[in-house]
């Protein structure tokens, strides 16, 4: 078991399948020293964890669940392309969040996907990031993540 296998193992999570594409697109998708993911959504057993907007309906905290799903969900994206041990760097995060326009509180949602990406690469794991608030994403998510990350 790889060793970032075995610390999400100690948090009681497992890596998953990888998500089925929504559209015309991979999961993630290896260039050189390079897997970039695609947008990961809250999927958990090919349903969306939760639906709707972080601010008017969906919680903060909601959100930052549905964040770390996402960063699980992106981590198993990147497991399609590379073993997990060969990550050296987790590179970017950009944190998408379908907010109502009163809410500012992106950053606070994208530390559920960082949190979990930084329990899980450990050193390697912290990253740079964007937390973006928008009007909608799709099917209705609260959250969409992407990462890059550098492998050896």
């Amino acid at each position: 078991m790889a060793a970032v296998e075995q610390r999400l193992a100690e948090l009681g999570l497992t890596v998953p399948a990888v998500a089925a594409p929504v559209a015309d697109y991979v999961p993630a998708l290896r260039t050189g020293a390079y897997v970039y993911t695609s947008g990961q959504l809250p999927f958990v057993d090919g349903e969306l964890a939760v639906t709707g907007t972080v601010g008017a309906g969906v919680s903060l905290d909601e959100a930052a669940s549905a964040a770390r799903q996402c960063a699980l969900n992106a981590i198993a994206a990147v497991a399609s392309q590379v073993d997990l041990d060969e990550v050296v760097r987790v590179v970017k995060v950009v944190v998408f969040v379908a907010s109502d326009p009163a809410f500012t509180d992106q950053p606070k949602v994208a530390n559920g996907a960082s949190e979990l990406i930084g329990q899980a690469f450990g050193e390697a794991g912290r990253h740079v990031r964007s937390a973006v608030g928008v009007a909608a994403l799709p099917l209705g998510s609260p959250v969409e993540i992407e990462i890059v990350v550098e492998v050896g």
